[in-house]
């Protein structure tokens, strides 16, 4: 692929007061901007300009909303390998919406009004992160990361297998590797997934290690931690992996 300088935004709002005050205002922050009206227009727009690789979009907008554009263009830049950070901003946010676009890969959510400065100080972060990630030293630290997390990966193996394969003791002096009753009712309590993000904290791991070894963005891995804390009635992560430790 030939070498390309990321730094144009595209700006995606069916108020086109808004899309142009907001390509103005980064503009005049020195960031290349363009702005559309509708989702079919950033598609052919994001197509053309190969130079785009941070997408802010309104959530609400006739025709195909903004997560199902950013879905799209997410797809597009992973299938012609070039990066891509996402921004999505509404005025009616639902609990919903923020989950999905977790999954879907959003870099970034906003609630209007737009705090503007936050705003840039979020788009600087995510130009920053790209230039990061472009560097040869950036992919050489995640490659070694990645060896580093092969021996957590294994572990998480060994206590999934245990967890379908072993009969759970509450005896205090049990080998290591047998769970705690109250542990192993902890558990129980989760999805497999959720299952092996506790799993993980009871390492010690941080969520930014979860994100690596399960392949899953670091948002999604703060979801899956809010999500468990509530269903064990944990305090924090701490109390979860003391719990599971049975001490």
């Amino acid at each position: 692929m030939d070498k390309v300088q990321f730094n144009s935004i595209l700006i995606v709002d069916d108020e086109p007061l808004i899309g142009e005050e907001l390509c103005e205002f980064f503009t005049d922050q020195g960031f290349k901007c363009i702005s559309c009206y509708e989702a079919e227009s950033a598609i052919r727009l994001f197509k053309h300009h190969k130079d785009i690789c941070i997408v802010l979009s309104d959530l609400h907008m006739p025709g195909k909303n903004g997560l199902e554009l950013l879905k799209i263009l997410l797809n597009q830049a992973m299938e012609e390998q070039r990066p891509l950070k996402s921004v999505l901003f509404t005025g009616r946010s639902e609990k919903e919406d923020v989950i999905s676009a977790l999954r879907v890969g959003i870099s970034d959510y906003y609630a209007k009004p737009l705090d503007m400065d936050e705003v840039l100080h979020g788009v600087e972060r995510l130009r920053d992160c790209i230039q990061q990630e472009a560097s040869p030293l950036f992919i050489q630290q995640i490659n070694n990361k990645l060896h580093q997390l092969s021996d957590f990966m294994d572990s998480l193996k060994q206590d999934v297998s245990l967890l379908q394969n072993t009969t759970p003791t509450a005896d205090p002096e049990a080998p290591a590797g047998h769970r705690s009753v109250a542990g192993q009712a902890i558990l129980d309590k989760l999805s497999p997934r959720q299952q092996s993000v506790a799993l993980l904290i009871g390492k010690g791991m941080t969520n930014y290690q979860i994100a690596l070894s399960l392949g899953i963005s670091e948002n999604t891995v703060k979801l899956y931690v809010s999500q468990t804390l509530r269903l064990t009635k944990m305090r924090n992560r701490t109390q979860l992996a003391l719990s599971l430790s049975g001490e």
